[in-house]
C-alpha cells in the first residue's frame, strides 16, 4: 500500500496519477449525483403512492439530508482514525445498507422506514461527501479549484440527469396517468391493491443500487487513489494557523458553511420542486418528470462555462458574485411573469423556465464557495471540510419551508423562500470570504 502523502507533495504526482485520481473523484461525485437526485422523482412519487402533503413529501429531502448535520463531523474523526480510502469504502456499505431499508418499506408500505432509509443512504453519503471535496480543493493550484469542482459538477448533474428519467423508467408505466386519475375515486381495498404495487415498483432497483454500491467500496478500497495526510502543514499554511485553537476562529469557513447551507437548499427546491410546479399547471407527471433534467442540464451549461473561462478569463470569485446575483433576478421572475409558451414541447406558464433557469445561476456557487471557505485552514481542512458538509443540511430545512408555504399559499409564492438565500450568498461572495478574524467593538 503507497503511503500517506502531504497536501504539499501533492504536486510531485505524476500527470497520470494525478489524472487517475481526477477521474475516481469524478466517478464518486458521479454517485452522488445518482443517488441523490433520484428525490426529485421520489417526492412526487410517494406524494401519491404514500397519500401524503406537500409537506409530508418534502419530508423525503428532510430525511436524507439531515442525516449530513448529525454525520458530518462523526465523518470527519472516522476519517481521521481509518483515513480516506477506509472511510470511503465504509461510506459506500452505509448507503447499501439505506438502499436496502427500501424492499421491507415497500413491501409494508410504511413511509417512516422510507425515511429510515433515505436517512441512511444520507449518513453514508456525508461520509464520502467530507472525503471527496478536500480532495478536489487539494489536487491542484488553488486558482484553479473551481473549475475542478466545475467538472465534478458536470459528472454529478449528468448522473442527476439521467437518474429521475432511468427510476421513472423503471417504476412508472405508460398507463400510470389513468391510474392516477382513479385512484382520486377509488376507496377501499381496491386502493389499497393499487398503491402496494404501485409501491413496490422500487424494490427491484434499489436491490440493484444496494449490491452496486458495495462493490464501489471495495473498489474505492483498493484503487489507486492517493492517501492523504492532511495533518503536516506546509510553512505559509502553519503560521496562518499559528495560535489557532479552534475551527471557530477561521470566520470565512464559519461564513461560507451557512453559505452552502442556503446554496444546496435553494439549489434543491428548483430541482425537486420544479415537477410538483409543473404539475400544479396540469402538466401530467409522465411529461413532468422531464424538468428536473432540464434543470440540471442548465447547471452543467454553467459547469462548462466555469471550465473554460476559469481562471484565465475571470476568476472564481467574479464567477461567484455573478451566480448569486442572477439567481435573486430570476427568483424575481418566477414570481412576477405570467403567461403560456410552447417550449421543447411542453406547454406551460413562463415562469417554470425560470425555476429551470436557477439551475444556470446555482451552478458555479458550490464551486467558488469551497475553495474560498477551506482556504489557509492547514491541519483544520478536515473538521473544516465537514463543517462545509454540515451545511448540506440546508437540503433538509429549506425544502420543508418552502413546502410549508406551498400548503399555506400556493406554489409560485413559495418560491420567495429563496430571496434570502441569494441576497446571503451575495453577501459571502462581495464581502463574507475576506473576513479572516473576528473583531468585536467595545
Amino acid at each position: 500500500m503507497r503511503k500517506k502523502i502531504t497536501v504539499s507533495e501533492i504536486g510531485g504526482l505524476s500527470k497520470r496519477e494525478n489524472l487517475i485520481s481526477i477521474i475516481i473523484i469524478g466517478v464518486l461525485f458521479f454517485i452522488f449525483g445518482f443517488v441523490t437526485w433520484i428525490n426529485a422523482i421520489l417526492i412526487p412519487y410517494f406524494k401519491i403512492a404514500c397519500e401524503l402533503t406537500n409537506f409530508q413529501s418534502y419530508l423525503v429531502a428532510f430525511a436524507f439530508y439531515i442525516s449530513y448535520l448529525l454525520m458530518s463531523v462523526p465523518a470527519s474523526f472516522l476519517l481521521k482514525k481509518a483515513g480516506f480510502k477506509n472511510g470511503m469504502m465504509i461510506g459506500f456499505w452505509v448507503m447499501a445498507v439505506g438502499a436496502l431499508i427500501f424492499v421491507p418499506a415497500a413491501l409494508s408500505r410504511t413511509y417512516e422506514l422510507f425515511l429510515t432509509g433515505l436517512f441512511t443512504l444520507g449518513i453514508g453519503l456525508a461520509i464520502l461527501q467530507t472525503a471527496a471535496n478536500p480532495y478536489v480543493t487539494i489536487l491542484g493550484p488553488k486558482e484553479s479549484a473551481a473549475k475542478r469542482f466545475s467538472i465534478m459538477g458536470i459528472c454529478n448533474k449528468f448522473a442527476g440527469i439521467i437518474a429521475p428519467l432511468l427510476f421513472a423508467a423503471a417504476i412508472l408505466r405508460s398507463t400510470d396517468t389513468e391510474l392516477f386519475e382513479q385512484l382520486k375515486t377509488m376507496t377501499g381495498a381496491a386502493k389499497d391493491a393499487a398503491l402496494d404495487e404501485l409501491i413496490r415498483r422500487v424494490i427491484i432497483p434499489y436491490s440493484i443500487v444496494a449490491v452496486v454500491l458495495v462493490g464501489l467500496g471495495l473498489f474505492i478500497r483498493f484503487s489507486p487513489l492517493p492517501e492523504i495526510d492532511t495533518d503536516t502543514e506546509a510553512e505559509d499554511v502553519a503560521e496562518q494557523t499559528s495560535g489557532k485553537t479552534s475551527i471557530f476562529q477561521f470566520p470565512h469557513l464559519i461564513l461560507g458553511a451557512f453559505a452552502i447551507f442556503v446554496h444546496v437548499g435553494s439549489q434543491v427546491i428548483a430541482v425537486d420542486t420544479v415537477i410538483g410546479y409543473a404539475r400544479s399547471m396540469d402538466i401530467p407527471l409522465l411529461e413532468a418528470k422531464v424538468f428536473p433534467s432540464y434543470t440540471l442540464g442548465a447547471t452543467i451549461i454553467g459547469y462548462t462555462l466555469g471550465i473554460s473561462l476559469i481562471p484565465k478569463y475571470i476568476s472564481q470569485v467574479l464567477a461567484l458574485r455573478f451566480c448569486t446575483l442572477l439567481g435573486a433576478v430570476f427568483t424575481f421572475l418566477i414570481i412576477y411573469t405570467h403567461g403560456q409558451v410552447q417550449l421543447f414541447g411542453h406547454a406551460a406558464d413562463i415562469s417554470i423556465w425560470f425555476v429551470v433557469l436557477l439551475g444556470f445561476a446555482n451552478s458555479m456557487i458550490w464551486a467558488g464557495v469551497w475553495p474560498l471557505a477551506l482556504d489557509g485552514l492547514g491541519r483544520y481542512i478536515k473538521i473544516g471540510a465537514s463543517l462545509l458538509i454540515m451545511g448540506l443540511s440546508g437540503n433538509a430545512i429549506l425544502p420543508l419551508i418552502y413546502g410549508h408555504f406551498a400548503d399555506q399559499y400556493d406554489l409560485r409564492t413559495a418560491y420567495w423562500v429563496l430571496l434570502p438565500c441569494y441576497v446571503y450568498l451575495a453577501f459571502y461572495a462581495m464581502y463574507g470570504f475576506k473576513i479572516k478574524h473576528w473583531v468585536f467593538k467595545k
